[in-house]
C-alpha cells in the first residue's frame, strides 16, 4: 500500500512552554494530519539530550527526554498550579532557548513531584522497566553528584560501579532517584497516550534510533564490556572519512560496540534495545544502517578523522535474530556493493533524498526514475537544507538540473518537489514539515559540523490549517497514497 506522512520533530511543535511537547499542539498536529490524509509521522529521537542539543546525543538509548513532558497536563492532573508554571522562564520567541529549559524545567518537575502520589500504574512501570531504569536513575542521580561531569571523570567508586559505593547513593539519595523515575513515568505516560491518539486516526509513528550511542551515557557506564574501551576510554570511536565535503572528515566521537562480545552473548544488548523502541513507535528508521556491514573507527584522542580504517560489522547476523522487524534503513553516504547486498538481505526499504538527485555530475540514484517500490522517499531529512534554502545554496547548474527534471511552474520549488515524492513509485512519501510552509533556511533543523545553533527551529501555532491540509489532501489523493473519502 503506497502511503505518505511528514518529518516533524516534537521539539518544534507550537507551545508556550520554550519547546514543543506531548501537550495539546502535539494532538492538533495529528488532527492536522488526519486532515491532509498522510498516515505517518516521522520524528526524531526522543531522549534526553546532551552538550550540544542533539537528539542523537543521548544519556540513554531508553529514557525520555523531560522537556517534553507538557506542563498543562501536570496542571490538569493536579500535580501543578498554572501560577506555580508561570513562574518560570523557559525562553520566548520562534527559536528554543536551551539554557533556560535546562535551568527552569527540572525545578518546575521537581514541585509537580512533590504532589505525586506513586500507584499501581507507577508501580508497574517501575517493575516492567528496572533492567534499564534503575541505571538510568542512578547515573543521572551520580551525574548530579558531580556537577554534570562525564561519568569517566567520577571518582572511582562510582565510576567502576562499585557495590557499595552504589548502595549508598541508592540510600542517601533515594528521594532523588524516586525523582527521575517519576520523570520517566510522566514522560511514558503522556507519550502513549499521544501515541494511541494518531493510531486511532490510523497514523503510525516512525521513530528514529541512531546506531551509536554517547560515550557519556547510562547505556556506556552500566555495561562497558558492550564497547571497546581500556581503562573505561575508548579505543576507537566513529565517524566518517574525508569525502567532497569535509577534507578532515566527520568525527562523532561515539564509542566504538564490541561486536565479537555481542556475537557472542547473542546480540542481547541490541535485540533489548530495538524491541524496546518497537514498543514506543510503530516504525524504526535506524540512522547509518551502513554500520551494520562496517563501519569506519577513528583512533580515540584524534582531532580529526583522517587516520579512520573501515571493519567489519554483524552483517546479517543481528537481523538474522531479530526476524523481519518494521525498519527503515537509513542508507545514506559511502554505499558499497557490500551495504547493498545487507540491505536487500534485510528486506527493509532504503531512503531516496531528492534534494541529493540533481547532481549534474552524474546519474543519481535518487532521481525517482530510478526508483523501485521498496523505498522510502524524501525531500530532505533533518541534516538537509530546506528545499527553498537549497535552491539559494546548491551549485547553480544542480538548481537549473532540478528545475527543469521537475518542471517548477508558478507553484515553486518547493510544491514541485514534494509532488514529485508523492508521484514515485516508492511505497512511502515523507515531506519536511519546514518544506510544506514553503521556509528558506531559517527553517533548517540541523546543519552538520556546525556548533550551536542547532535543532531549535518551531513553527507558530495556526501553520497546521485547513487551508494547507486541503491542499496536501488533494495531492496525495490525486498520486494514490490514500483511499479517497467516502
Amino acid at each position: 500500500m503506497r502511503t505518505s506522512g511528514i518529518l516533524m520533530p516534537v521539539f518544534s511543535l507550537p507551545s508556550p512552554y520554550g519547546i514543543g511537547t506531548f501537550g495539546k499542539e502535539a494532538y492538533r498536529f495529528v488532527d492536522f494530519l488526519d486532515k491532509a490524509g498522510q498516515s505517518m509521522w516521522q520524528i526524531l529521537p526522543l531522549g534526553p539530550t546532551s552538550f550540544g542539543d542533539s537528539p542523537y546525543q543521548s544519556f540513554s538509548s531508553f529514557a525520555g527526554n523531560p522537556y517534553f513532558i507538557d506542563p498543562d497536563m501536570l496542571i490538569e492532573d493536579g500535580l501543578l498550579t498554572k501560577k506555580q508554571v508561570q513562574k518560570f522562564d523557559f525562553g520566548t520567541g520562534c527559536k528554543i532557548d536551551y539554557g533556560k529549559l535546562y535551568e527552569n524545567r527540572l525545578p518546575m518537575l521537581k514541585l509537580a513531584f512533590e504532589n505525586f502520589v506513586p500507584d499501581a500504574d507507577y508501580k508497574k512501570f517501575c517493575s516492567d522497566n528496572s533492567w534499564w531504569l534503575e541505571d538510568y536513575v542512578l547515573f543521572s542521580a551520580i551525574k548530579g553528584i558531580h556537577n554534570g561531569k562525564c561519568w569517566s571523570e567520577w571518582e572511582e567508586g562510582y565510576r567502576l560501579r562499585d557495590e557499595k559505593t552504589l548502595s549508598e547513593v541508592k540510600e542517601k539519595y533515594a528521594d532523588t532517584l524516586r525523582f527521575y523515575r517519576f520523570i520517566q513515568y510522566e514522560f511514558n505516560i503522556q507519550w502513549t497516550a499521544l501515541k494511541k491518539y494518531a493510531n486511532k486516526k490510523g497514523i503510525k509513528i516512525i521513530g528514529d534510533l541512531p546506531i551509536y550511542v554517547a560515550y557519556d551515557s547510562a547505556d556506556v557506564w552500566a555495561d562497558t564490556k558492550q564497547f571497546l574501551l581500556k581503562d573505561g576510554l575508548p579505543t576507537l570511536v566513529a565517524g566518517c572519512p574525508p569525502d567532497a565535503f569535509s577534507k578532515d572528515g566527520q568525527l562523532w566521537g561515539n564509542p566504538i560496540y564490541d561486536w565479537e562480545y555481542m556475537e557472542k552473548d547473542g546480540y542481547k544488548w541490541w535485540i533489548r534495545r530495538i524491541n524496546y523502541v518497537l514498543e514506543l513507535y510503530d516504525v524504526v528508521r535506524i540512522d547509518h544502517f551502513r554500520g551494520f556491514e562496517s563501519f569506519y573507527a577513528i583512533p580515540y584522542g584524534d582531532k580529526t578523522a583522517k587516520n579512520g580504517k573501515w571493519m567489519k560489522g554483524p552483517d546479517m547476523k543481528l537481523f538474522e535474530k531479530l526476524g523481519k522487524l518494521p525498519i527503515i534503513a537509513e542508507d545514506l553516504g559511502f554505499i558499497t556493493p557490500q551495504v547493498r547486498k545487507l540491505l536487500k538481505n534485510s528486506g527493509f526499504p532504503g531512503m531516496k533524498v531528492l534534494q541529493f538527485a540533481f547532481d549534474t555530475r552524474e546519474e543519481s540514484d535518487y532521481l525517482p526514475h530510478n526508483y523501485d517500490k521498496n523505498c522510502v522517499v524524501y525531500t530532505g531529512t533533518h541534516d538537509n537544507d530546506t528545499i527553498i534554502g537549497w535552491t539559494k545554496t546548491a551549485d547553480k547548474a544542480d538548481v537549473e538540473m532540478a528545475r527543469r527534471y521537475l518542471q517548477v511552474g508558478d507553484e515553486g520549488f518547493n510544491w514541485a518537489m514534494m509532488r514529485a515524492a508523492l508521484m514515485s513509485v516508492a511505497d512511502t512519501a515523507i515531506l519536511m514539515m519546514p518544506d510544506l510552509l514553503g521556509l528558506g533556511s531559517e527553517a533548517r533543523i540541523n546543519t552538520p559540523s556546525k556548533l550551536g545553533g542547532n535543532w531549535n527551529w518551531r513553527i507558530g501555532e495556526g501553520c497546521t490549517n485547513d487551508w494547507l491540509a486541503k491542499i496536501l489532501y488533494d495531492n496525495t489523493l490525486l498520486y494514490g497514497r490514500i483511499k479517497k473519502q467516502g
